[in-house]
């Protein structure tokens, strides 16, 4: 999502950035929790995880299961703001339970639940969807689950001005939008809400015309039916809930291509066609991101512009919303980076959110200063000297307080110690490794233990120390 700084002692004006967050005990240096053998990249393709328990937000998502498959049918009626649904999720239990748990919010109300074709008890307590069935570990399950409701979005743990809650926001139409990170996703399905799991996704969305529903991956039908136009999405690399999106409403479209080849596709306010205009940066944007990271990780892309302040790399179809600085050619590059940096490779948990934001920020801020913007020592400089303030009001990077995700402190200062360490290593060395971490954990997930020992036996050098300075510190350090 969009946060704007602004200001410097010698006149920088510093851009704003986007969102995410973490913190708490653990087994890592960071504090998070070790993960299991990760799965192959064979159970990779067909949605395997290793989910853990979040050390930031433990009360949301569960370790002992782990998503392989979304199929979400959603019928959504805006005169009424109701979403009667049906799920189906293909599942693995990681371990021996006699129940499993998925996170579902208490205003969509289950009417009928089977897992593997056969009623099963169960309990929504809270957010809680508690399927009264035992299972073995490694078994395969298909759980159908029939809802509906009025969904509501859930406070965010943020000290924001941009938002404050997340999940799925109705619009003065009727119309629908939805942001969640760190989760929110339980707005609007059952799902294990935490990054760790991630899961293919099948989203049928009906609306009534001109309504048409938006998600993730590749737009595999759009029919008019009875009034009401439906759309089937499927996205076939495994993503975290966190990196899902749905928005309802009368959307102009518009189709392009980056210079690669890779199709992009704008789905857009048609009353406010500049910001339309304003998204066609994105293919110059994407070129000079592949330059620098390798070829875009996904085989498509799109822009989703609504009703909102912020923004958000949700996988394949990013969110923005209807601002100019939302629309603007920095945040395109910032969100867009996210798809090798917290898509393709993401966080094990909440505390590894700087891998994320940092990098983002890093390229966003490089890319600004070869477009116009003030030099990358200026650039980097004027964001260092908010170091000791962010560390103070939010901690450091890699341990802040629960109570602020997604505040500066996960952007600006893991992006001036990228900048740093390309100092520290030489531009050779430094472009070479930003290029090739996203390729180790292809569509998976990596910790605080995995990016800084890679990064140290990959260069040759022990950056441990470096790393704890920059990211666990509560004392800036020297530049």
């Amino acid at each position: 999502m969009s946060r704007r700084v602004r200001g410097h002692a010698v006149g920088l004006v510093a851009a704003a950035l986007l969102l995410a967050g973490c913190t708490s005990d653990g087994d890592q240096p960071d504090g998070s929790p070790s993960p299991a053998e990760p799965p192959s990249p064979a159970q990779v393709a067909r949605g395997y995880s290793t989910p853990v328990e979040d050390s930031v937000y433990p009360e949301v998502g569960d370790p002992g299961v782990d998503a392989l498959h979304y199929d979400l049918t959603l019928d959504w009626d805006p005169a009424t703001r109701t979403l009667d649904a049906v799920e189906e999720l293909r599942l693995r239990a990681t371990a021996d339970d006699d129940e499993l748990r998925l996170d579902l919010a208490p205003p969509l109300r289950p009417s009928s639940v089977t897992l593997d074709d056969a009623e099963v008890p169960y309990r929504h307590d809270g957010k809680d969807l508690v399927v009264e069935h035992a299972v073995d570990a490694d078994s395969e399950h298909t759980l159908v689950l029939h809802y509906s409701g009025r969904p509501e979005p859930v406070p965010a743990p943020v000290e924001r001005s941009d938002f404050d809650s997340t999940g799925w926001t109705v619009t003065g139409d009727g119309g629908v939008w939805t942001m969640q990170e760190p989760y929110g996703a339980y707005t609007w399905y059952a799902v294990n809400d935490q990054p760790s799991d991630k899961a293919l996704y099948d989203v049928t969305i009906s609306a009534p015309s001109p309504m048409v529903g938006v998600s993730n991956g590749r737009l595999l039908s759009r029919r008019t039916r009875g009034g009401d136009t439906v759309t089937h999405w499927r996205l076939d690399e495994p993503a975290s809930s966190y990196l899902a999106t749905v928005a309802i409403g009368d959307f102009a479209t518009d189709e392009d291509r980056s210079p690669s080849g890779v199709p992009i596709t704008y789905w857009t306010p048609p009353d406010k066609p500049e910001l339309a205009r304003r998204l066609h940066a994105a293919p110059a944007a994407m070129a000079w991101l592949e330059d620098r990271l390798g070829p875009f990780p996904f085989d498509e892309l799109g822009f989703l512009v609504v009703d909102s302040r912020s923004g958000m790399e949700t996988q394949t179809m990013i969110t923005l919303g209807d601002t100019r600085y939302a629309t603007s050619p920095e945040v395109l590059v910032h969100e867009m980076a996210h798809h090798w940096y917290g898509d393709e490779v993401t966080p094990v948990d909440w505390r590894g959110v700087w891998m994320n934001e940092g990098m983002a920020t890093f390229l966003q801020g490089t890319w600004m200063s070869e477009h116009g913007g003030p030099p990358a020592d200026q650039l980097f400089a004027g964001w260092a000297s908010y170091d000791e303030q962010l560390r103070s009001e939010a901690g450091p990077p890699a341990a802040f307080h629960p109570d602020s995700f997604g505040s500066g402190n996960v952007y600006y200062i893991p992006a001036v110690m990228w900048n740093e360490l390309r100092e520290k290593l030489g531009d050779d060395v430094f472009w070479r490794l930003v290029r090739e971490w996203p390729t180790v954990h292809e569509n998976g997930n990596a910790d605080y233990d995995d990016i800084t020992s890679w990064w140290s036996e990959q260069s040759g050098e022990d950056l441990q120390e470096f790393f704890a300075t920059w990211l666990l510190s509560p004392d800036s350090p020297q530049t």
